[in-house]
């Protein structure tokens, strides 16, 4: 009877340690599945060194510089401002009040200003219909001068855009107040728009501003803008652009396995590294966690990259500082083999101590 009950025990024990509970770091599975793959070297498990951090600089650093190739049209000079349809202009003709107010000196001159029609005229007295749009106010001024001269002598001009209506650039997304902006003589550059859009909301993501023109999208870093300086980013913008400012939903990396509380953390301003996402909330647990497996899972399921950081030793968090996640990445803190045992012990403990009291039982009963 004892000889049966042990081998109840043992049974039970054997069992236990392969229904071990808890998420692991299967690596024969993963690299099985990188064999079946089209591309087994994905399927590789990198180890976090110096080395692997210095390559992602100049990844990085190479996809900075491909984004400062893709650089706008430089601005035009303030003040050459081409008229557009909608435009309000206001003609001022000195010493012929007539016709430069005809409706009223008290009145705007945006109210009694020449609108430009759809088609780009505007229709002055004594000259008629005069074609606008593409030109600037000094090229409409010299025009005006010439065929007014035919019914007033030596007359002197001056033309303004009372009201700028015909261009606008939008501005969308995380912002205060999304608004369309419009477009004056005085050049108007991302950093503006945003400006009078009354600044970011607190969910917005300044590393991932998006410019659409002429069908095409352009990626912005103003982070980059505001705290590094680089101008390369504050593009000039020119009428139908659209300004669109992410929220932070997107990023967003997972902390998993044997961590004090596993969480979906929110990259602030698109930044993270590996050091603070296994600190401050999350943490390592202490008594299940293997320091020397951390992994980072990126990319797709079926073509991932692997990252493994050893931190057995204190100066390898050195590392982790260095390495910066990116969006949906995971984090996953593998179990060791002694916490693996300690939780199966602690699930057929009160099984096996069940038997031994059952096993009193019967002997004393006999």
């Amino acid at each position: 009877m004892i000889r049966t009950a042990a081998l109840v025990v043992a049974a039970i024990g054997c069992s236990g340690c392969f229904l071990s509970p808890g998420m692991r770091m299967d690596e024969g599975a993963l690299q099985e599945r990188g064999r079946n793959s089209s591309d087994p070297s994905r399927f590789r498990i990198v180890l976090i060194t110096p080395q692997v951090l210095v390559a992602q600089a100049k990844a990085r650093a190479d996809a900075d510089a491909a984004r400062h190739r893709d650089q706008p049209t430089a601005p035009t000079a303030e003040g050459d401002y081409r008229i557009s349809s909608h435009d309000v202009l206001s003609v001022i003709v000195w010493e012929h009040p007539e016709l430069t107010i005809p409706a009223g000196e008290f009145r705007s001159a945006e109210t009694v200003g020449y609108p430009v029609s759809a088609e780009g005229d505007i229709y002055f007295p004594h000259v008629g219909l005069l074609n606008v749009v593409g030109r600037t106010p000094e090229q409409v001024r010299r025009e005006l001068t010439e065929k007014l001269a035919r019914v007033v002598k030596d007359p002197q001009l001056q033309v303004l855009v009372a009201a700028y209506r015909g261009k606008r650039a939008q501005v969308s997304g995380e912002v205060v107040a999304p608004v369309p902006v419009p477009i004056t003589d005085v050049p108007l550059h991302v950093q503006d728009a945003i400006g009078l859009a009354k600044g970011f909301t607190p969910d917005a993501d300044p590393s991932r501003v998006t410019l659409t023109r002429g069908g095409q999208v352009h990626q912005l870093d103003l982070l980059a803008l505001y705290e590094g300086g680089d101008m390369s980013q504050n593009w000039l913008l020119q009428d139908g652009d659209v300004v669109h400012v992410p929220d932070r939903s997107q990023n967003k990396i997972y902390v998993m396995g044997e961590v004090i509380k596993p969480a979906i953390r929110t990259m602030p301003k698109g930044r993270l590294n590996l050091a603070d996402a296994i600190g401050d909330l999350t943490q390592l647990d202490p008594l299940y966690s293997d320091p020397a497996q951390i992994f980072v899972f990126r990319g797709q399921y079926d073509a991932p990259e692997i990252y493994r950081l050893d931190a057995s030793s204190p100066d390898a968090l050195l590392l982790a500082t260095q390495f910066q996640l990116q969006p949906h990445d995971v984090v996953f803190v593998s179990t060791t083999g002694l916490g693996q045992y300690s939780r199966v012990a602690s699930q057929i403990l009160p099984t096996v101590q069940g038997l031994w009291e059952v096993w009193d039982i019967v002997r004393f009963s006999y």
